[in-house]
């Protein structure tokens, strides 16, 4: 398996590191403004800034028109794009940004813990377990409610079956570790496939498959706020243990040397990747890719420093899934699935950093 090049872990890539670091957290800034001014209905984006800042005010209890700058208090926007902004845009958006920040972080987190930069969320199980139990809620009750509670339950009981199957250190515990959520994940795809296969044609199967492609077509306040809590408690966690994802990118017995216990751990990593990754997939479908490219290709800007790895992936992540899903939505007449753009996007990606990554190996 290919590993990471753990000499770079304490040198990183000091090139132009402070401009990188500072472009790619305006990055995700830009990118939310650009995405809610886009569209079929296009809001000028000077209008939308004005907007955000005004309601930002207002929430408050401030007074706006002695608050705005000079610039934006003559700027006046119409009552039809306060609500496409504020109402149909905003939420949306945020959700992507969030889901994008999960899944990118959760992704960064696996390929330090595991040493190997092919891994992602779906590789240990939990998107596949949450996509399982949510397409099962799906066809026992219908959405809302009930997929949320199918999701983190497929993925929790994912996460338990990995661990089951994992069964103590063995000979490598990291790659066990991985071809048990890699057996896991494959198990619970068949049972996806097998769940489709028996939905009503007609009734369920469309909303399941729609659902399995990935959209954030029915954002709303509610699920901004479920994604978002599920997301900083596990974000949190994973940040606050860079410096161990760090020590673990090492080797179970440096990492013993140190100090540090790598089955503990790696569980509670795994368990804080499981909650943004469920929490990702209960209010948006399954979502590919986000989290496999996105740590590679900051990786090469910021190095593989874990203390400057894990933030950076989650606002670029932010930033890629945000302009993905603005795609998703304006591409076409009929809305297309996020989950297929991401795939669109992300499989050449991969292929030129596996390209990349071969030439560096022969070299």
């Amino acid at each position: 398996m290919t590993t990471l090049d753990t000499a770079n872990v304490r040198a990183g890539r000091p090139i132009a590191l402070p401009i990188a670091i500072a472009a790619l957290v305006a990055l995700p800034i830009a990118t939310a403004l650009l995405c809610l001014s886009a569209g079929r209905y296009q809001v000028p984006a000077a209008h939308v800034f004005g907007i955000l800042l005004h309601e930002l005010l207002v929430g408050f209890g401030l007074a706006a028109a002695d608050w705005l700058p000079s610039g934006l208090a003559t700027v006046s926007w119409t009552p039809t794009e306060r609500i496409v902004v504020t109402t149909v845009r905003l939420p949306r958006v945020l959700m992507a940004g969030i889901a994008g920040a999960g899944l990118a972080l959760s992704g960064a987190v696996l390929q330090g813990m595991f040493r190997n930069p092919l891994v992602g969320p779906q590789t240990i199980g939990a998107a596949s377990g949450a996509s399982l139990g949510g397409v099962v809620a799906i066809l026992l009750f219908g959405f809302g409610l009930p997929v949320h509670v199918g999701a983190f339950a497929g993925a929790a009981l994912a996460l338990a079956a990995v661990l089951i199957v994992h069964r103590g250190d063995g000979v490598s515990p990291v790659l066990t570790l991985v071809l048990a959520g890699v057996v896991v994940g494959a198990f619970c795809g068949a049972l996806v496939g097998f769940v489709t296969f028996i939905a009503d044609p007609e009734v369920k199967l469309p909303g399941i498959v729609f659902w399995l492609l990935g959209s954030f077509a029915a954002a709303s306040w509610p699920n901004v706020a479920l994604l978002a809590a599920c997301s900083l408690v596990g974000g949190s966690v994973m940040l606050a243990m860079s410096w161990r994802v760090n020590v673990l990118s090492l080797g179970d017995e440096e990492a013993r040397s140190l100090g540090v216990d790598p089955r503990r751990d790696r569980l509670i990593l795994l368990a804080a990747t499981c909650v943004a990754v469920s929490a990702q997939v209960a209010v948006s479908g399954t979502i590919g890719w986000v989290g496999l490219i996105i740590p590679n290709l900051v990786r090469m800007v910021v190095g593989a420093d874990h203390r400057r790895l894990l933030p950076i992936s989650a606002v670029a992540g932010a930033a890629f899934l945000m302009a993905a899903d603005t795609l998703a939505r304006d591409l076409s007449a009929a809305e297309i699935p996020v989950g297929i753009v991401t795939a669109i996007i992300g499989t050449p990606v991969f292929a030129w950093l596996l390209r990349r990554h071969a030439r560096g190996q022969a070299a």
